[in-house]
């Protein structure tokens, strides 16, 4: 079977940010009620909605590809899989803060080779392919690359909340983040868009799932900078969540040095 090009792929991701954007604005701030998963995350109609909606585009443009959903899981078995999260930072979203997102990966091979983060209330968007990273507001698109950022002590570190982490990674994340010039907290896939902008040196995170993760490496690594575990090791379907990315390689250095200390 002849396997779509990058473009075809491109076109349908973008098609895909586009509908997440259009459902997600509809339920911004009009949606106060939400379940509990068997996680005990919360979960709201726009998330299921949006993971709907997206699955039903790709199903009739690619219904040959495999999907792994946040919401619905994982359904088809081939070696073109997208992962989708329709409303990364669910928490973020259902309290009115504008910097959730929504997160569209392709993998050839379990290898990302795509990946976008839709900034639903703000019109943002970081899309990652082809070797390049490039941002996108109001009609505007241009590339972008990381900060230049050597030296945790000069280093602006962020992570999502110390609550994604366990005692034990919390106590490696602060030993880490005090050696730093600023550390902030909040941001979701927010957080990776500024690292690829350049905005910030440094992400450490815990907890993530694969469709948390996946659009994440290439609109860092095209940004050029370095995307790995808390071990060094690329991030793949079977990864333990643990998340760094940093602006330089000197830098991620320093940071897994921390980690592991």
């Amino acid at each position: 079977m002849t396997q779509p090009d990058i473009a075809s792929i491109a076109s349908c991701a973008m098609e895909l940010a586009n509908t997440a954007r259009a459902l997600a604005r509809t339920h911004f701030r009009q949606v106060t009620a939400y379940d509990r998963k068997a996680d005990d995350s919360p979960v709201t109609v726009a998330d299921r909605a949006i993971e709907a909606a997206l699955r039903a585009i790709l199903l009739e443009r690619f219904p040959e590809h495999a999907i792994l959903g946040e919401e619905e899981g994982l359904s088809g078995d081939s070696r073109n899989l997208w992962a989708l999260d329709p409303i990364d930072g669910t928490k973020s979203f259902m309290t009115g803060f504008p910097l959730f997102g929504a997160l569209i990966a392709f993998t050839r091979d379990r290898l990302p080779t795509l990946g976008v983060i839709e900034i639903p209330a703000t019109g943002e968007r970081w899309s990652a392919y082809s070797g390049q990273t490039f941002f996108a507001q109001d009609g505007q698109e241009h590339r972008v690359s990381v900060s230049a950022c050597q030296s945790l002590e000069d280093a602006r570190v962020y992570t999502t909340s110390p609550d994604c982490f366990s005692a034990t990674d919390l106590e490696r994340y602060n030993s880490l983040s005090r050696q730093a010039a600023v550390r902030r907290y909040g941001g979701d896939c927010y957080i990776y868009g500024l690292l690829a902008s350049g905005f910030c040196d440094l992400v450490v995170e815990a907890s993530l799932q694969p469709y948390d993760y996946l659009a994440l490496v290439p609109v860092v690594q095209n940004a050029g900078g370095i995307i790995t575990d808390w071990q060094g090791q690329p991030l793949g379907l079977h990864s333990t969540g643990h998340v760094v990315a940093a602006a330089t390689p000197a830098l991620h250095v320093r940071a897994l040095d921390a980690l592991n200390a």
